[in-house]
């Protein structure tokens, strides 16, 4: 079942309720900044995951961090990889006029499959994307067994 709220009509009735709307601070009913209330890339990162025959290949959209921020560890079920970036220092002379961005940390963790071999992988941070290749195992084949019937 789908909730539907209705909202009053979202501009108000005369040009005079608009500009004390905008006066008053009310200009975010009226313009939504999608970059700004969007939190959930603040808080993960955007993933694309590509398979080709030889590799997982994982790109993780982070700009403004440095190649030292991040973190990434791998077991046999999943793969983590997480990033913090550290507190800026501020000169006291300085007066901040304006701060309109920072960086969060983020943690995001996937299971890999029985086919990674964790002595393939490797990662590397370039122009704000770190692009992780997860290298799959050689598919050797046994040779065939003659079964001896008795």
């Amino acid at each position: 079942m789908t909730h539907i709220k209705f909202n009053h009509s979202p501009l108000p009735k005369s040009f005079g309720g608009l500009v004390e709307d905008i006066l008053n601070g009310g200009l975010n009913k009226y313009v939504k900044d999608d970059f700004l209330t969007n939190d959930y890339f603040t808080t993960h990162p955007p993933v694309n995951i590509v398979e080709t025959p030889e590799a997982f290949l994982l790109d993780v959209v982070a700009p403004g961090f440095s190649k030292e921020d991040f973190k990434i560890s791998a077991d046999d079920k999943a793969i983590t990889i997480s990033a913090e970036k550290k507190a800026e220092t501020k000169n006291e002379g300085d007066k901040q006029v304006r701060r309109e961005f920072s960086f969060k940390s983020f943690k995001r963790s996937f299971t890999i499959s029985e086919l990674v071999d964790a002595g393939k992988i490797n990662a590397k941070y370039d122009n704000g994307v770190l692009k992780v290749t997860l290298g799959k195992k050689e598919n050797k084949q046994d040779a065939p067994k003659e079964i001896v019937v008795e």
